[in-house]
């Protein structure tokens, strides 16, 4: 048979879930619940949780850390006159819009399905690409030291050099 199908009847289904002998599917009946299955994946991923933290770390030392330290001369000054305006997205929104959403749709999906590993999986995985993306990002705007685009009426407010 093309594409390597099985030809055995005994081992077609009659609907979704319920093969020709009557049984329930086994992927369906077996649930990986947070009670069943939690503290054994707890312990699996320890270093994956530990490697978090680390990052976690080092997210908020590169945040403080003190960035180099730019010329600004008057020649520059037309780059980075644009006006000081508020923020399009408030600082608290970051981590709800990044980190919470997401584990808010993984948690309904794991009441729909009861497997923890993707609730597991799926949240380990969100939390280390916004972790790996804010240290790229902090030690990019410190390596690199440019000033913001409003540097100039952040220095002189009243608009004189």
């Amino acid at each position: 048979m093309r594409g390597g199908g099985n030809t055995n009847c005994a081992q077609t289904t009659e609907g979704p879930g319920t093969p020709v002998s009557g049984q329930p599917d086994r992927m369906q009946q077996v649930q990986h619940t947070v009670q069943t299955h939690g503290y054994g994946l707890a312990r699996k991923h320890t270093y994956d949780w530990v490697v978090l933290i680390l990052l976690a770390a080092v997210v908020v030392v590169l945040h403080y850390a003190p960035p180099f330290n730019r010329f600004v001369g008057k020649d520059m000054m037309t780059d980075i006159r644009y006006p000081v305006k508020q923020s399009t997205v408030p600082a608290w929104a970051v981590p709800v819009i990044s980190m919470l959403c997401p584990v808010l749709v993984f948690i309904a999906l794991y009441v729909a399905r009861r497997d923890v590993y993707d609730l597991h999986h799926a949240t380990l995985g969100v939390i280390f690409a916004v972790l790996i993306t804010a240290a790229f990002t902090d030690v990019i705007k410190n390596a690199v030291g440019r000033p913001r685009p409003d540097f100039f009426w952040r220095c002189f407010p009243d608009g004189r050099q």
